[in-house]
């Protein structure tokens, strides 16, 4: 033990000697945090639309303010060439054009019903379709408020209406900040259990000191522990300051249990920087590793529900994240903080992540090559 706490020091020291370390372990995180969680949304806001009018009638301009008083769209304008209108479509001037037809108002209240015309830009699917939700729900208002206001002069029968009462839980307001602060969590610990360890042994490596370590009585598994304490407690640190974060800025609260979420964690960090400890023992220089875990992380991110949900991903997919530590964690920690669940509801993945973290460990201690 004597021999492990003496390297952990030593790797303390070595951290808190690097001006360029301690930066990238408590201030870009911060701001990465500050950032992504802002910036990185899927929510949709001054949608830039262009209107076609060619009925110019009182029901007409209605609709459109209806679309003006919604803080999801903006109006660019109003126009009868539609030819005008698609050529700021292709032009990326507009994202979506309303296209209302002559005797719009007439054909409403003499017959009941009348066609309009949405064009969206459909380049990015998601944004597409969210565009196509919220155009969906005004113009289903505005019918709403027609009917109310002239049931007597509209001829046409309609079924009585059902009121129906809803709620969200977990996130009333529905807040996507409250959704991703918890997955750029993830990124961060990450980014310091693995890369950063991971780093570490192949600077080791090109300074040419892990030399003069491996002629030492020192055995591998003392090592392979001395370099991993350190930044397993920065990580877990982080994962604290970001909590704080979270709490101050976006008024975010663990409902859950901090022993639960600071448990899983702990085992979490053991797998991922047992992955990045074995990627540098299979690379020879800084630049290597940067590329491996950058194919890691790149995989691994995209593929663990933070933009967009697992269960809707192929079944390819959903059988290859049973490696993905990301997902796991991206996972549980939503689960934990936004849920209030305890050990019971997450004990399937905290085994799973303890199995996946005595095999990275087990690999690492066992590919990590040192002379006496």
């Amino acid at each position: 033990m004597k021999t492990i706490f003496i390297i952990i020091r030593k790797e303390f020291t070595q951290i808190f000697r690097d001006k360029t370390m301690l930066p990238m372990i408590f201030v870009l995180p911060v701001i990465q945090l500050i950032i992504l969680v802002n910036a990185a949304t899927l929510e949709m806001k001054h949608i830039e639309m262009v209107v076609v009018d060619k009925d110019l009638s009182s029901a007409s301009r209605e609709l459109t303010g209806k679309f003006k008083g919604s803080p999801f769209f903006t109006i660019l304008g109003n126009t009868t060439s539609m030819p005008q209108a698609e050529d700021m479509l292709k032009n990326g001037n507009a994202n979506i054009i309303l296209q209302i037809p002559q005797n719009f108002e007439k054909n409403l209240f003499s017959d009941g019903k009348v066609k309009i015309q949405l064009l969206i830009n459909a380049i990015n699917a998601t944004a597409a379709g969210l565009t196509n939700a919220y155009s969906t729900n005004i113009i289903a208002d505005f019918n709403r408020n027609i009917i109310a206001e002239n049931i007597s002069h509209i001829k046409m029968s309609f079924p009585k209406s059902v009121d129906v009462e809803y709620s969200y839980w977990y996130n009333p307001e529905l807040n996507y900040k409250i959704f991703m602060l918890p997955g750029i969590l993830v990124i961060l610990v990450t980014i310091i259990g693995m890369f950063l360890s991971s780093m570490n042994i192949v600077r080791e490596k090109e300074m040419g000191t892990i030399e003069q370590i491996n002629v030492t009585p020192i055995r591998k598994y003392q090592f392979i522990i001395g370099k991993m304490v350190p930044f397993w407690i920065i990580a877990l640190f982080e994962l604290g300051f970001g909590l704080i974060i979270g709490w101050l800025f976006y008024d975010v609260r663990v409902e859950g249990s901090f022993l639960v979420l600071f448990s899983f964690t702990a085992v979490y960090l053991l797998a991922i920087m047992g992955l990045g400890l074995f990627v540098s023992t299979i690379s020879t220089t800084q630049q290597q590793v940067v590329f491996i875990n950058y194919f890691f992380l790149l995989t691994f991110i995209l593929m663990s529900g933070i933009f967009t949900p697992v269960e809707s991903m192929p079944d390819w997919a959903d059988t290859v994240n049973i490696f993905n530590p990301f997902a796991y964690f991206m996972r549980v920690i939503r689960m934990v903080m936004l849920k209030g669940s305890g050990f019971q509801d997450i004990s399937r993945e905290f085994f799973a992540i303890s199995v996946y973290a005595a095999i990275t460990l087990s690999l690492s201690v066992w590919r990590y090559r040192k002379t006496t």
